[in-house]
C-alpha cells in the first residue's frame, strides 16, 4: 500500500474529491488505483497568515494501485511513501494445564476484551459482573436519575460496560502502541457496532446510546465462544493456598458461593472500594496513586463552536472541543478532561450519602450545552495519610460534603462560576441552562472540594478565558464535584502481570494501569496475552462449569 499523509481538502468537498486529490498527488488517473482506504481524518480549522479562519479536513489515506513501486518512483514527497501494515497478533503458547475457567471480575471495556480475546481462544472464560446487563442497568440508571433512588451494586459505575458506557464514549488514547493494540480494539468495536468511521477519525467516540448495543454484541460473541457471563454476582472474597489462587467466593441473590479458578483477572474498575479494601486485608500489595479532582463546567456549544471554527454550526462539522491546561502559582496543574461536546452532565454517583458527576454525549452530540471536567491534580501527599487506601477515602470525603450540601439529597450541586468566586449560593441560572441527567439544586461548592483545589480552579478558569472567549463568564454552569477521574489505587504487578497474589492479574483502569476506555480495553488485551503465555486453552480440556 502507498500511504499519503497530509491530504488537505476543505471541509465542504465532495466525495469523489478525495479520490481526484489522491490520484492527482501519485501523478496517476484515478482508474489506475484499485482501492482507497481512509486510515485517519482530522480537522484544521487554524488561522492562516492573514488571520482568516480556514476549515479543512486533514486526511490520511493508504492507496493500492497496480505497480506501487514504479508509481513512487516519479514521486518525491516525504508525505508519500510504501507501508506495510501491522496486524494485531493475539497467540496462545502457554504449556501449563488449567483446570479451570478463568475468571474475569468486571465487564467494563478491560474485563470485556480480555474475555473477548480469551474466548476466541478457546479459554471459556466466565465472566462476573456486580451489577445488571446493559438492558436492566439502563433501567436502574434512568430511575435514579429522574427519582433519586439509588442502586449500590447497579448504576452509573456498576454494570455491563464499566463506568465508560455512560459517558462520551471517547476512544482516543495517548497510549503509544506499537503492537497494533489500538487498531484492534477500534476495528472490534466497529464490528460490534460502532461504525466504520471510529477506526479512522483523529477522536473518535461513540456516543451512550451506541455503547449500550456495542457492549452486548461484545458479550454475546464471548458466549457464542464458550465463555459466561454472570450478572448480580459480585465477587467477595479470594481463597488462596501456598501463595497461589485456587478460588473465589461470590455473592449472587445474597448467597455466598464458592468458583473454583486458578486465574482471576481484577478487571474492576476504579470505584470498586469494597474490593480494594477486601483485597488490602488478603495482603496484596498497592500503592496510593495521584489523580485529579473537581467540577463539571457548561458553556453553549454555539459559543465553543465559535471559538473553535468561527461559525455557529455547520452540518459537516462535528461538535467542537477544547482541550486545555494551566500550570497556577502555586505548582498545581489544572486542566480540562473528558470533555463532552452537545453533551450532558450526569448524577455518576455509586454509594449511598456520597454525591460525584461525570460527561456523557450520545451519539450526534446534539444538546444545546458542551461539557467539561475542569480538573486539578492532587498526590498522595495532599490525602493525609500514606495508606495504599488514602486516595479512596480522600475521595468519600469530599464525595460527602457534597451529599451534605443538597441537604442530604442525590443531587447533582450546582453553582454559577460568579458566584463561586464570592462564595455566594446562586439562585438563578443566566444565560445558560443545566444540560443535566439527574435532580440538580444549588449550592456553594467551595464546600465540597479542598480550598486550594478551588483557588486553583478560579485561576485556571480565568487562565481558560483568555484562550476560549467567554470560558470565565459570570453565569458558566459549574456542577460538582468530579472525583471519579481514574484510579486512586495501582495494584502492583510483576513481568507477568500478576500481583503478589500468584493467579491474580490485576488489569485496566481499577488496577491503576489505563485512563479511559480505550487504554483500559488495550490493557484487557495485555493480560489476556499474559494468561495465554501461561496457560493451555481449554479446548480439549474438561472442566467444571463451577
Amino acid at each position: 500500500m502507498i500511504r499519503i499523509n497530509q491530504l488537505k481538502l476543505d471541509y465542504r468537498h465532495r466525495e469523489d474529491e478525495l479520490l481526484h486529490k489522491a490520484a492527482s498527488l501519485l501523478k496517476i488517473s484515478p482508474k489506475d488505483m484499485t482501492e482507497l482506504k481512509i486510515v485517519k481524518k482530522s480537522i484544521d480549522a487554524r488561522k492562516d497568515t492573514s488571520g482568516k479562519q480556514k476549515i479543512r479536513f486533514i486526511y490520511t489515506v493508504d492507496v493500492s494501485v497496480k505497480n506501487e513501486k514504479k508509481c513512487l518512483a516519479r514521486i518525491k514527497d516525504k508525505n508519500i511513501s510504501l507501508v506495510q501494515n501491522k496486524q494485531y497478533c493475539f497467540t496462545a503458547h502457554g504449556n501449563q494445564i488449567i483446570k479451570n475457567r478463568p475468571v474475569i471480575a468486571g465487564s467494563g471495556p478491560a474485563g470485556l476484551f480480555c474475555a473477548l480475546m480469551l474466548a476466541r481462544a478457546g479459554y471459556r472464560p466466565l465472566v462476573i459482573e456486580r451489577g445488571a446487563d446493559v438492558e436492566k442497568r439502563t433501567e436502574a440508571v434512568k430511575n435514579f436519575w429522574e427519582k433519586g433512588e439509588l442502586s449500590a451494586d447497579c448504576n452509573v459505575q456498576f454494570g455491563e460496560g464499566g463506568a465508560g458506557t455512560f459517558s462520551d464514549g471517547k476512544l482516543n488514547t495517548l497510549v503509544k502502541d506499537k503492537s497494533g493494540r489500538n487498531r484492534a480494539v477500534l476495528e472490534i468495536f466497529a464490528k460490534a457496532g460502532a461504525g466504520d468511521e471510529i477506526c479512522y477519525m483523529n477522536k473518535p467516540h461513540i456516543g451512550t446510546d451506541v455503547l449500550v448495543h456495542v457492549v452486548k454484541n461484545i458479550r454475546n460473541e464471548i458466549i457464542s465462544l464458550g465463555g459466561e457471563v454472570r450478572f448480580h454476582t459480585r465477587l467477595s472474597d479470594i481463597c488462596m493456598k501456598e501463595g497461589r489462587l485456587r478460588g473465589i467466593k461470590v455473592i449472587s441473590d445474597e448467597k455466598e458461593y464458592t468458583i473454583d479458578t486458578e486465574v482471576l483477572v481484577l478487571a474492576v474498575g476504579h470505584s470498586a472500594r469494597d474490593t480494594f479494601e477486601m483485597l488490602y486485608q488478603r495482603s496484596m500489595k498497592m500503592e496510593a496513586k495521584p489523580f485529579a479532582i473537581g467540577v463539571r463546567i457548561e458553556h453553549p456549544q454555539k459559543m465553543i463552536n465559535i471559538s473553535q471554527y468561527g461559525i455557529e454550526s455547520d452540518e459537516r462539522l462535528p461538535a467542537a472541543d477544547y482541550k486545555l491546561t494551566y500550570t497556577t502559582a502555586g505548582g498545581r496543574s489544572v486542566y480540562t478532561f473528558c470533555m463532552c461536546p452537545g453533551g450532558h452532565v450526569v448524577n455518576a454517583s455509586s454509594e449511598p450519602g456520597h454525591i460525584t458527576v461525570n460527561g456523557m454525549s450520545y451519539h450526534a452530540r446534539n444538546s444545546e450545552n458542551a461539557n467539561s471536567a475542569v480538573i486539578v491534580n492532587v498526590t498522595p501527599d495532599d490525602f493525609g495519610s500514606d495508606h495504599p487506601l488514602a486516595g479512596i477515602a480522600f475521595q468519600r470525603k469530599w464525595e460527602a460534603k457534597c451529599f451534605e450540601a443538597v441537604d442530604g439529597q442525590n443531587k447533582i450541586p450546582v453553582q454559577l462560576f460568579e458566584d463561586f468566586k464570592k462564595h455566594k449560593v446562586s439562585n438563578g441560572y443566566g444565560d445558560i441552562k443545566p444540560v443535566h441527567k439527574g435532580i440538580d439544586a444549588f449550592a456553594d461548592l467551595n464546600q465540597c472540594l479542598p480550598s486550594y483545589v478551588c483557588k486553583s480552579l478560579v485561576e485556571g478558569i480565568e487562565n481558560f478565558g483568555t484562550k476560549i472567549k467567554g470560558f470565565d463568564r459570570g453565569d458558566a454552569l459549574l456542577s460538582g464535584i468530579e472525583a471519579r477521574t481514574s484510579s486512586p489505587v495501582r495494584m502492583v504487578r510483576d513481568d507477568t502481570f500478576q500481583s503478589n497474589l500468584g493467579g491474580i492479574f490485576p488489569c485496566g483502569e481499577g488496577a491503576g494501569y489505563a485512563g479511559g476506555i480505550t487504554s483500559a480495553a488495550m490493557d484487557g488485551l495485555r493480560v489476556a496475552e499474559a494468561v495465554a503465555a501461561i496457560y493451555r486453552p481449554l479446548t480439549h480440556t474438561a472442566y467444571s462449569k463451577s
